[in-house]
């Protein structure tokens, strides 16, 4: 098992002059700067861009609906150090209502398990095929009131690594939480990001 390091990249506008930040998180054996690649294609010119790196490309070691003891104690690790990053974005002037979060597959299933863990006010969230993590939802877990932030789930049905009723499991707790979600699920569609989706991103989350 394996801790993770506090080390990410940045990218975009500084963050003394930024209006935004946008966290960006990458999928199992991405990199930072993998999916930091991702905002040109996005709306997001404004904001100030950090994209957490994990330990060996992975930011927990088996499926994000294995037995939880198999994936610690790296799932907390990795959650800590998106803790640590949002406070340390907010150090840099940018407020949690004004921070946005993007992941795909590892890394959308990491970023909608942060956000419902840690329920507020945000700029808004992206999981390209991504899902709440555990072998069963622990509803202890996820506390706060969303107040209306705009979450974008995307995902392919069937998808090889995420089953469809976890994704809509995921999109009903964080109903409850009072978050807009929108689910878009596309029969057939192989483990990627495809145009449409970031241009739904771009319309329902960063327009």
């Amino acid at each position: 098992m394996y801790t993770h390091q506090k080390k990410y990249a940045t990218a975009g506008t500084p963050a003394k002059d930024a209006g935004a930040a946008l966290v960006m998180i990458h999928g199992r054996g991405g990199t930072a700067q993998n999916i930091i690649s991702l905002a040109q294609d996005l709306n997001v010119a404004n904001m100030a861009i950090y994209a957490p790196q994990a330990a060996n490309n992975s930011w927990y070691p088996y499926s994000f609906m294995a037995q939880d003891k198999q994936n610690q104690p790296a799932l907390d690790s990795a959650l800590e150090v998106i803790d640590e990053l949002v406070k340390q974005i907010v150090a840099d002037g940018i407020p949690e209502e004004k921070i946005y979060f993007i992941g795909f597959s590892q890394g959308a299933c990491l970023t909608l398990e942060y956000i419902t863990r840690n329920a507020k006010q945000y700029g808004g969230a992206v999981a390209f095929t991504g899902g709440l993590i555990g072998e069963e939802l622990n509803l202890a877990n996820y506390t706060g009131d969303f107040n209306h932030t705009p979450i974008l789930i995307t995902t392919g049905n069937p998808d090889p690594h995420v089953p469809l009723g976890r994704v809509e499991d995921s999109v009903k707790v964080l109903q409850n939480l009072n978050a807009d979600v929108t689910l878009k699920v596309y029969n057939g569609r192989p483990h990627t990001i495809t145009q449409q989706e970031i241009d739904l991103a771009n319309e329902l989350v960063f327009g």
